[in-house]
């Protein structure tokens, strides 16, 4: 059975968890239209490495995970708070 840890509870069988969509900034309260329905409803369909929201619905607590989508291999998940701290990570 294929797993994934939740930075908040660890390890738990997939199942648990909720796709969120990707991680992408958030456009300003004053841009035009556009800008808001490609952040709603536009998505890149990015190869390789990317980041996304997670939710781990038991718990209901949302994090991220770096995830390559080629090889559907989950890299590593943090809680937004810790990629905000980390400086190298440029989502």
């Amino acid at each position: 059975m294929k797993q994934m840890t939740c930075p908040l509870n660890g390890l738990r069988n997939i199942d648990e968890f909720i796709y969120g969509g990707p991680l992408k900034p958030i456009p300003t309260a004053d841009a035009p239209a556009q800008a808001w329905a490609n952040y709603t409803f536009g998505e890149d369909n990015a190869e390789g490495r990317v980041f996304e929201w997670w939710l781990h619905t038991p718990s209901s607590f949302w994090f991220i995970a770096e995830r390559d989508t080629v090889s559907d291999e989950v890299i590593r998940t943090m809680a937004f708070a810790d990629l905000q701290a980390t400086a190298s990570v440029d989502p």
